[in-house]
């Protein structure tokens, strides 16, 4: 199936292979930018991201924060009778979310006259790719590979699609369990956690670092934690040897934690152990682009070993995250197109969880700062001393800013606590126009905000908070 307007018969300027976050965005940039465009996707376009990641799991989180503000609704002086909750209904509206966003980014590429084409495509040469289904050879001056990631497996923690599931099954599961035990403390792991507990699941976390979300600085993950613990979510750290089997309808997770071996057992188990990238079948061998852990490698510019031929986003594992996917895609083809975009930094490029309380974090924490050797100084802000948090009763959380003591430059900024994913935006551009913690303390926040404990935050560094008292 071919949709958009072809020019020049079966010849392209760029020919783009993966239709995610990446691919897709990658696309309508190039369109714009005057480049002849082909979008190969084998599947529909999206990605993971769009069509089983970001989109439907934020969709899920919303409702799992609807049913926590319904439960917890006296609070507000609110009284009724007879709740009844159907996670079923939150699967479905995820689902019809996921089919209105995918008919938009084809409405996108179809207006910008992006040619898309339904299949899977693999190199004859660097510049010459075969879809399969067809006779039909795609010639392009330029190709770009944003084939995406798919759920990682690992031995002793195979999926069988049914008692224990990877993301993928989870955002399909429409019967509710009544336990489930979820190996991976990362963002899959604690959103999905949220997500579940929300509705009444008895939830175990198995991480096998010494954190939830490992990957944030440590006092982050542990008021995290903190929170997980009053919301009745169990987890046990430090899990080595985890295994998952599945007998009669159910499965039991094996691990040894501080030497003693540990069984739980749940009615399913949530592999979210991360992802894997998908190049098999692309005919990679046959150019002469190179693999580094499994991954396209490429050089800082993205292009790959073979001349002409770029890999972006998820593919190249360099960060897995959509908004990175889509940063990649659109400056290769601004420099294919003969501009100049920004190098990308990838220290800069914000993280966020959508767990509950939300984390949200840019650049460094504190103890990769100092493992860089850097003096290092940092002020932090309590949520539950801000006024909007005090009027959301979200109290849990902190803005924690991390600044190099010698040149004021903001290292990082590291945040758990109500919606800080929307403030991401503000630590950013404020990285990006690397802005210290003295300038981010004197710009005048609006009140009530929760932007102000960034402001808190910043002035703290240099024991200025005013509504704090800095231990």
């Amino acid at each position: 199936m071919r949709r958009g307007v072809a020019e020049a018969g079966n010849s392209y300027d760029i020919a783009i292979i993966g239709g995610g976050p990446g691919g897709y965005v990658a696309a309508i940039r190039a369109a714009q930018l005057g480049q002849r465009v082909v979008l190969i996707e084998k599947e529909r376009v999206g990605g993971l991201c769009l069509n089983w990641g970001c989109i439907p799991s934020k969709a899920l989180l919303w409702n799992a924060e609807v049913v926590e503000l319904v439960r917890d609704a006296g609070t507000y002086g609110i009284a009724f009778d007879n709740l009844r909750v159907d996670m079923g209904a939150a699967i479905d509206r995820s689902r019809q979310i996921v089919d209105q966003m995918v008919k938009g980014v084809e409405f996108l590429l179809n207006k910008n006259k992006v040619t898309v084409i339904n299949g899977a495509a693999s190199f004859e040469t660097p510049q010459h790719l075969r879809v399969t289904g067809s006779d039909e050879v795609i010639e392009a001056k330029h190709v770009l590979i944003a084939t995406g990631a798919r759920p990682r497996v690992l031995a002793g923690l195979e999926t069988d699609g049914q008692a224990i599931i990877n993301s993928t099954g989870a955002l399909a599961l429409r019967d509710q369990p009544a336990s489930v035990v979820i190996v991976g403390g990362g963002p899959i792991g604690v959103e999905f956690a949220t997500f579940w507990r929300a509705y009444g699941v008895e939830v175990t976390i198995v991480e096998m670092m010494e954190h939830l979300l490992p990957l944030e600085d440590d006092e982050i993950s542990t008021q995290l934690e903190r929170a997980f613990k009053k919301r009745g979510i169990k987890f046990l750290l430090g899990a080595q040897g985890c295994t998952a089997k599945a007998s009669d309808g159910r499965a039991v997770v094996t691990c040894t934690v501080k030497s003693k071996e540990q069984t739980i057992e749940a009615d399913r188990v949530l592999v979210g152990i991360g992802f894997e990238a998908n190049v098999e079948g692309l005919g990679l061998d046959k150019i002469g682009v190179e693999l580094e852990r499994g991954y396209v490698k490429v050089d800082e510019s993205l292009q790959t070993a073979a001349e002409g031929v770029y890999a972006i986003g998820d593919a190249t594992g360099i960060m897995n995250m959509a908004h990175v996917a889509s940063a990649m895609g659109v400056m290769v083809v601004e420099r294919i197109a003969g501009r100049e975009p920004t190098a990308l930094n990838y220290n800069h490029m914000p993280r966020a969880t959508y767990c509950h309380p939300e984390v949200a974090a840019i650049g460094l924490s504190e103890k990769q700062a100092r493992d860089k050797g850097l003096d290092v100084k940092v002020g932090k802000f309590p949520v539950r001393a801000n006024g909007r948090a005090k009027a959301m009763n979200m109290l849990d959380g902190v803005v924690k800013i991390v600044a190099d003591a010698k040149t004021g430059e903001t290292l990082g900024i590291h945040m758990v606590g109500p919606m800080v994913t929307e403030l991401l935006g503000e630590a950013s551009l404020g990285m990006t126009l690397e802005t210290t913690p003295r300038e981010l303390g004197w710009t005048v926040a609006a009140h009530p905000t929760l932007s102000e404990c960034v402001k808190e935050a910043a002035l703290a560094v240099d024991g200025e908070a005013i509504h704090f008292i800095s231990e």
